[in-house]
Parts: C-alpha cells; sequence; structure tokens
C-alpha cells in the first residue's frame, strides 16, 4: 500500500485544527485545517452516496477556490481520479482531450456545464453531473449547498502503488496536449520532494499561481492563499493584488511563472515597493533570465532564496537551482549561448544524457549515452516520474526507455551535463534546426540575439530548404520590445551584424520581426515556433 495525500489533510487537522489552512484573496474566505477537513469529507459523502465511486473518472472543471481544494482532496479520499484540463488550451484541444480520458463524472461551475451542453459528444461516456455553484436549476442542486450539512466523516481510500489520482494535462507546447497519468505514488514522492527540499513547515504561507500547488501546502500543514487572478492568464496578472495578498497574509514562499514574477517585479520597481514578508520565490514553466533574478532580489529581503525548479508535467520536480548560484557562475555563460543553466539532480533523481532521435528507443543502451559537455536529449529516473500517458500508447512508447526494472523518460529537452554535474537546458529536441552546417538549438542561438537592447524575445525556427531536401534554412524571428519606434531595417541591420559575431548564429541569413509571439497559456512563456516556423515559411515566400 502507498500513501493516500488525503491522509495528510486528515492529520493537519487533527494537528491543527482551528489555524487558517487556507484563504481565498478575492473574497477574504478562510476555512481552517478543521474546516477543510469536514467540508471534503461532506464533498466526499455526498458524492459517493450519489455514484461515485473507486476508480469512477471525474473531470472537474472548478475555479481555483476553496472549492476545488475541497473537492479535489474528496475524489482522492474517494478513490476517484481527477480529471484536470487547462481550459485556456482552446476549445477544440479541450474537447479532444475530453474525448480522449472518458470521464464518467462531471463536476463543474455552471459555465462549465453550459459548455457541455454546448458540445455534448466529448461528454458521452458521463454518467452523473454535479454543479458547483448557483445556477437556478439548470444544471442541478449546488454541491456546496447540498453537501454543507454532512457531518459524516468518509474513510481515506487506499491505494496500490499504481493505483490512479489523476489525469493531468501538458500544454501542448510541441503538439497535441497530452494526458498524464499520476498515480498516488507519484503525489506522494513530490510531497516529499518539495517538503525535504524546499524545507515547507507549518510555519509557511504559500500563495501558489498554480492552483493544484494548493494541495501540496494544504498537505504540509502550511496556509494556502489562492491569488485573485486568472491562472490561465499569468501574464495579465493584476500585481498590485497579487502583492496585497502577499502582505495582508504574510505569505513566505510563492510559486509562478517567471511571466508573473517579471510583472510583478516591474510593478515594484517602478512604484518603490518591496516584500518584506517572502522567503522563498519558486519560478519554473520556462528559462528565468539571470535579469529577472536580480530584478526579484532588489525587491526581496535579505536572506530570501530564489529556486528555478526544473520538469514536466511527467516528471517534476527533478532538478533545481538558486538564483544566487545563477547570478555568480552561470548566467554570463547563458548569455554568449551556452543554454540555460538548471541545476542539479535533487535527492533520488538521476539524469542522463543521450543521442538525439525522434525516433523509438527500447532500451538504454551505453553506445547512446552521450559524455559531459555534449549536447543531447535529457532523460530522467525517479520517484516523480510518471510511467504512460492515457489512451496514448504510441507516445508512451515514445516517450520511455526500459532499463531492466525500470524506465528512464525522455523530456523531449535537449541539453547537457557539465563537469560539475549540472544541468543545461538548451530547447525542445522538436525545435532544434537541421541545417547544412550543422544543427542549432533554440536558447543558446536566441540567447545571443537577446542581448540587442531593443529585442524583447527571439524565436529559432526551421523552415524547409528546398535546393537541399531533408534539412532546413534557420530564421530567427524577433519580437520587439514595446517602447521601440526604431526603423526596422535600421534595427534588422544591427541584428544581424550581432548574429554574424557569434559561431552559433553566424550563418543565418534569414531574420524576420513579428509583432507579438504566440505563447502557451499555463506560463504564458514557452513560445510556439511551431505556428512561427508556418508563418516565417509564408513570409520568406512572399519576398
Amino acid at each position: 500500500m502507498t500513501d493516500n495525500i488525503a491522509e495528510t489533510l486528515v492529520e493537519a487537522a487533527r494537528k491543527y485544527g482551528d489555524r487558517a489552512g487556507l484563504i481565498e484573496a478575492k473574497t477574504g474566505r478562510t476555512l481552517s485545517f478543521a474546516d477543510l477537513q469536514q467540508y471534503s469529507d461532506g464533498l466526499a459523502v455526498y458524492l459517493s452516496e450519489r455514484g461515485v465511486q473507486a476508480g469512477s473518472r471525474v473531470m472537474l472543471m472548478v475555479t481555483p477556490s476553496a472549492d476545488f481544494i475541497c473537492l479535489t482532496f474528496a475524489l482522492f479520499k474517494i478513490g476517484a481520479p481527477v480529471i484536470l484540463i487547462d481550459p485556456g488550451m482552446g476549445y477544440r484541444n479541450l474537447l479532444r482531450c475530453i474525448a480522449g480520458v472518458r470521464p464518467e463524472i462531471f463536476i463543474g461551475i455552471p459555465k462549465a456545464h453550459l459548455f457541455r451542453r454546448l458540445f455534448p459528444k466529448p461528454f458521452s461516456t458521463v454518467k452523473h453531473t454535479f454543479c458547483c455553484g448557483f445556477s437556478c436549476g439548470l444544471f442541478g442542486p449546488d454541491i456546496r449547498k447540498e453537501s454543507h450539512a454532512i457531518k459524516r466523516n468518509h474513510p481515506v481510500y487506499q491505494p496500490a502503488a499504481n493505483d490512479l489520482a489523476a489525469i493531468i494535462f501538458t500544454t501542448g507546447s510541441t503538439g497535441p496536449p497530452k494526458g498524464v497519468r499520476y498515480e498516488h505514488s507519484i503525489f506522494a514522492t513530490q510531497l516529499e520532494l518539495i517538503r525535504d527540499y524546499y524545507r515547507i513547515s507549518p510555519t509557511d504561507v504559500d500563495q501558489p499561481a498554480f492552483p493544484l500547488f494548493a494541495l501540496f501546502s494544504t498537505a504540509l500543514g502550511a496556509c494556502s492563499v489562492i491569488p485573485d487572478m486568472d491562472p490561465a492568464k499569468p501574464a495579465k496578472v493584476d500585481p498590485a493584488k497579487f502583492l496585497q495578498s502577499i502582505d495582508r497574509y504574510k505569505v513566505t514562499y510563492s510559486f509562478g511563472s517567471p511571466a508573473i514574477w517579471n510583472v510583478v517585479s516591474r510593478y515594484c520597481l517602478e512604484n518603490k515597493k518591496t516584500i518584506s514578508s517572502l522567503r522563498q520565490v519558486l519560478m519554473a514553466g520556462a528559462p528565468v533570465s539571470g535579469e529577472l533574478i536580480d530584478r526579484m532580489m532588489s525587491i526581496l529581503p535579505a536572506g530570501a532564496k530564489i529556486h528555478t525548479p526544473y520538469g514536466a508535467t511527467e516528471s517534476l520536480p527533478i532538478v533545481s537551482m538558486e538564483g544566487q548560484e545563477i547570478l555568480d557562475s552561470t548566467w554570463a555563460l547563458t548569455r554568449t549561448g551556452k543554454g540555460t543553466c538548471v541545476g542539479r539532480p535533487l535527492p533520488g533523481i538521476r539524469i542522463k544524457i543521450i543521442r538525439l532521435s525522434d525516433a523509438v528507443t527500447e532500451s538504454l543502451d551505453d553506445a547512446l549515452i552521450l559524455p559531459a559537455g555534449e549536447i543531447g536529449e535529457i532523460i530522467v529516473c525517479g520517484g516523480v516520474v510518471t510511467r504512460s500517458y492515457e489512451n496514448n500508447a504510441q507516445e508512451t512508447h515514445l516517450a520511455k526507455i526500459r532499463d531492466g526494472e525500470t524506465f528512464w523518460h525522455r523530456l523531449g529537452d535537449t541539453g547537457y551535463l557539465d563537469a560539475q554535474g549540472r544541468l543545461w537546458f538548451c530547447g525542445r529536441r522538436a525545435h532544434r534546426v537541421r541545417s547544412r552546417q550543422g544543427t542549432l538549438f533554440t536558447i543558446p542561438c536566441e540567447a545571443i540575439i537577446n542581448e540587442h537592447p531593443d529585442v524583447f524575445r527571439t524565436a529559432l525556427v526551421g523552415v524547409p530548404d528546398s535546393n537541399h531536401p531533408g534539412f532546413q534554412e534557420p530564421v530567427l524571428i524577433m519580437e520587439k520590445k514595446k517602447n521601440v519606434k526604431r526603423i526596422d531595417s535600421e534595427l534588422l541591420e544591427e541584428i544581424q551584424n550581432l548574429a554574424a559575431e557569434s559561431i552559433l548564429t553566424r550563418d543565418v541569413r534569414h531574420f524576420l520581426f513579428h509583432h507579438d509571439f504566440p505563447v502557451d497559456i499555463r506560463h504564458n512563456a514557452k513560445i510556439f515556433r511551431e505556428k512561427l516556423g508556418a508563418w516565417a515559411e509564408m513570409e520568406l515566400q512572399r519576398r
């Protein structure tokens, strides 16, 4: 048997009872650990009496809130796998993902129920529906009100190691989003790793910008503050509101994408504000620049730490690094095209680099493993590494490598290990450009152009080389900073000269400007290079 993360809520309620366990910044609603335990028990009893059983697949479409957290704990208590899909992925991807996981139970806010009725086909497998919110009876009774009067405890399901706890979808930044199977053992290992490595304790107050992370804080006996923001639009965060709740509730640590901290840090500097309570900041989801770390350091109290954990939906976290080490020893190298250093493997995690290939790798052979300093594909093995995708044997076969009784996960990221055992990230495998002159990697090449003071960000893409089938022509696409009004031809000449000075970019012949890069919804930072590549090909054909 293995731990069910719901057991930790039971224990937290026993230990900390009336202490605040969760706060909604928008409403001010505060629930103690005892309240959270009682609410989740009431929900679990209500749902189980109406057909939700261990193994029932539950599509949960509820906004970040105490309701979301308690429903998730309730479903863990029942043993019903939770299906979580980011609505920001677009309705076509959303509908395809829903159809692929075949949910049996649907729990959603009234708006989600309306969506279900507008597009009924993907929901054809749903047997029971529940509404979380008042809907004038259109979508049934409000589950919050109905479960409130229930004061009975619900036993916590005791899972086997491979019992499914959740299906969480990838962002789809390099292809269709995939449903990742999270067993209960994965959550238990993640919780232990986060607690021990980042030293989260019951004295902490967390403000997670990614809703699911509130589960971990609550499970560790720390108070969670749900920020007043749309998690599907992190770059649109209102920094005043985000900071107001940090200050009001004396938040000690916070997890968010670089897009959030970029907005918050600039707001603080412009308004001469500091964040006195924060002791730890975690940034993940995209490469974190030294410039952002330096900016954050200037608004945090002395001794505060910035961490940049690295991983993927299929394996998180696997590597981490402190901001100060980045500033002291790796950021200068990143700026010259060495890639982004993401740190050393966390306890219990093994990292290797293998030869680049887009084909299936059946087994781990010594001939595949590359020496330190050589760029290849990053693979990982450890307790937080998920085993498979849901209803997607082809992608599972492509992503996993057997190694005796265990397996390695192919991250689809390129990088290398340095002599100190630190991992350097060089971009997605699918985004590398194979030109006649050699293979170009996105992160190193883009870093060269990003040094220009008028460039906000750069994307390296490849278009078919019409004269040499099988090869690509590299194209560098630039997005200017918002306030730059310079003539494109003048700026282009400077960028071309900058590119010519580096061995990484000197052979690039095509340069284009784009007004607004398409990026992923979850982090607002991962560039959809496939879309830019198709756009670049059309632009070059016009010339």
